[in-house]
């Protein structure tokens, strides 16, 4: 769950919720990848998946790593903000080595990864842009990618992905308006090592289609939920109002502007004008 301010510590409850836990063998039992999960590290507890899978990617870890934690204390969203995954969450980082061209594709493959194995359950998703994936309009999951780029290649990339499964809301009533969990939405704990199966699977297929990456981007804009809607967007320091046209294949957004002028917003925050 993503919120400007740093949340407290609570505990999430699922009722009559029992606790799974995961272990890299029961992660890699059966899963059916090439790449991503050959290589599964699991901690009890982190403050953030990403600092460690960069560190794994900076040590010389192989493609496709896969950094995991059961609950995270001091992850970090999009913009800085914070994203506490507590147990019964999940919370991963993969570890990637794109060329420079695949790189913008990857807010792509990460958030369809998610919306793919929702949609396995029955659920139906929409992606705000550019990468927070929503259930009957509330945040299910946040992605951050990041990466370290050296003149014109790319040393390495990494995706991650905080997604609610079983847990309330409610217990954070800050965040209780905006956020939901797959837990929440089906009336029913789920399996995390089924979950985290699926993202890793969905997440090779998406990436290895990157060559061309043509279908990852007409997927990704075709369910982004922002599009044709008069939004307002904060791009660090700046603000814009107007209609979200289009996006571009690097995954910017078109903004029309009142007085018609199209701008180009490489990163920011979007929210829909009341």
């Amino acid at each position: 769950m993503e919120t400007d301010y740093i949340m407290p510590r609570r505990q999430f409850r699922v009722k009559n919720m029992v606790e799974e836990n995961i272990s890299p063998a029961d992660i890699k039992r059966n899963l059916k990848t090439e790449l991503i999960g050959k290589k599964v590290i699991v901690y009890p507890s982190l403050p953030s998946t990403n600092d460690i899978a960069k560190r794994e990617a900076r040590k010389g870890a192989r493609e496709g790593t896969v950094v995991l934690a059961e609950e995270q204390t001091a992850g970090r969203g999009r913009l800085k903000r914070a994203w506490l995954s507590p147990r019964g969450s999940i919370a991963l980082s993969i570890i990637l080595h794109p060329t420079p061209a695949q790189l913008p594709y990857l807010i792509m493959v990460a958030s369809l990864a998610v919306a793919h194995c929702i949609e396995k359950l029955g659920l139906e998703t929409q992606i705000k842009w550019p990468n927070d994936v929503l259930v009957k309009g509330k945040k299910v999951c946040g992605i951050l990618i990041e990466s370290d780029v050296r003149g014109s290649a790319v040393d390495y990339a990494v995706i991650g992905i905080g997604l609610n499964v079983n847990l309330l809301t409610a217990d954070f009533p800050e965040i209780a308006a905006t956020a939901t969990s797959l837990s929440q939405e089906l009336g029913k704990e789920l399996s995390r090592r089924e979950m985290i199966r699926c993202l890793l699977v969905e997440a090779e297929n998406l990436y290895l289609a990157l060559p061309e990456g043509d279908s990852v981007f007409r997927e990704w804009r075709d369910q982004l939920v922002t599009l044709g809607k008069e939004v307002e967007v904060s791009s660090g320091k700046t603000g814009y109002k107007g209609v979200a046209e289009s996006v571009a294949s690097d995954g910017s957004l078109l903004l029309r502007q009142p007085d018609g002028n199209l701008i180009k917003i490489v990163a920011g925050d979007v929210s829909l004008r009341q």
